[in-house]
């Protein structure tokens, strides 16, 4: 197998334990440079990680002999000009979630991919996790019948650093206009494009609650997918306790899970309930970038790619309004 050597833009929180250490383990996958808008940092992370390379540059990293394919882990406000750099690169692209801060710069980036006949992938690694699988099985399987109704609720209290207005670009509308909807919201409605059909409709509502910050802190939203599957949802940063739940509603029973949390999931019909425990990976994205050396080797498609992130950032635009 060649060898997939990346080069890695942000060496933020999610690349500590979630991501970073994957582009290494999985065969045929090396991390072999970084940079950051912050050198010194990059210089640090390098150290510990033992990467090869630092570049001061982004445009430097991106065009360097050295990279076969570029791992952005960014802000999304940034998203679109470094992709857009790999691309006229001619390199493969992995772009952290969402895809960008709108759909309308997220087909951009998805239409210049295509006409430069390159993968783009997108980091909604659910979709390669074996708990989501098996989600996805039972559905297929008929398990539960035909699908009527997918419902999510997730609710979390304010952090000790929006309490103390130590904001981040979660919580500045520049970086992400809906807040932590745009960070943690986008991982269950890609989820349920991939469980279900494409979202076809949707609309909502948001507010921001406690004024901690100047992006929307409560979100509420209702759509319908192709094939006439409804659905439901609200996203509440300012509760008093944290809730994630996910109810899948069929003609003859229900699924339920957690996007984030690691409960079991359940499969309810009449008269049986089924409990499945299947722990996550480590790191957690140990499978998508396994999945992402295979579709670069011409084995396998991989289930997260631009077209799909772009289909979950119009949905998000829907429910927020126009962004």
């Amino acid at each position: 197998m060649k060898l997939v050597r990346w080069g890695m833009i942000g060496c933020g929180a999610v690349t500590e334990k979630k991501s970073a250490p994957a582009y290494s383990r999985v065969a045929g996958s090396k991390l072999v440079a970084v940079a950051s808008r912050r050198q010194s940092s990059a210089r640090e992370y390098a150290s510990r990680r033992g990467i090869d390379h630092v570049f001061g540059e982004t445009a430097d990293l991106i065009n360097s002999d050295l990279v076969d394919a570029v791992y952005i882990a960014t802000p999304p406000s940034s998203h679109v000009s470094l992709a857009m750099q790999a691309a006229a690169a001619n390199k493969p692209c992995c772009v952290e979630k969402p895809l960008s801060t709108s759909h309308a710069t997220s087909l951009q980036l998805v239409n210049a991919f295509e006409a430069a006949g390159l993968p783009l992938f997108v980091a909604y690694y659910r979709r390669s996790l074996p708990r989501f699988l098996q989600v996805k099985r039972w559905i297929d399987d008929g398990e539960i019948g035909e699908i009527r109704h997918i419902h999510w609720g997730l609710a979390r209290e304010p952090t000790v650093a929006d309490l103390a207005g130590d904001l981040g670009w979660r919580t500045n509308s520049k970086d992400a206009p809906g807040g932590y909807f745009d960070d943690l919201a986008c991982h269950g409605l890609d989820l349920f494009d991939f469980l279900a059909e494409p979202i076809e409709r949707a609309s909502g509502f948001s507010r921001n609650l406690l004024g901690l910050y100047d992006a929307p802190d409560a979100v509420s939203a209702s759509w319908t997918h192709q094939g006439g599957v409804t659905g439901s949802g609200f996203w509440n940063f300012a509760a008093a306790q944290r809730s994630d739940k996910v109810e899948i509603m069929g003609s003859l029973g229900r699924i339920s899970f957690s996007v984030f949390d690691d409960n079991p999931l359940a499969l309810e019909t009449k008269g049986r309930r089924i409990e499945a425990a299947i722990a996550n990976p480590d790191p957690i994205q140990l499978h998508h970038v396994e999945n992402m050396i295979l579709h670069l080797c011409g084995e396998r498609v991989h289930p997260s790619l631009g077209a799909s992130a772009a289909r979950t950032d119009w949905v998000m635009d829907r429910i927020l309004g126009a962004r």
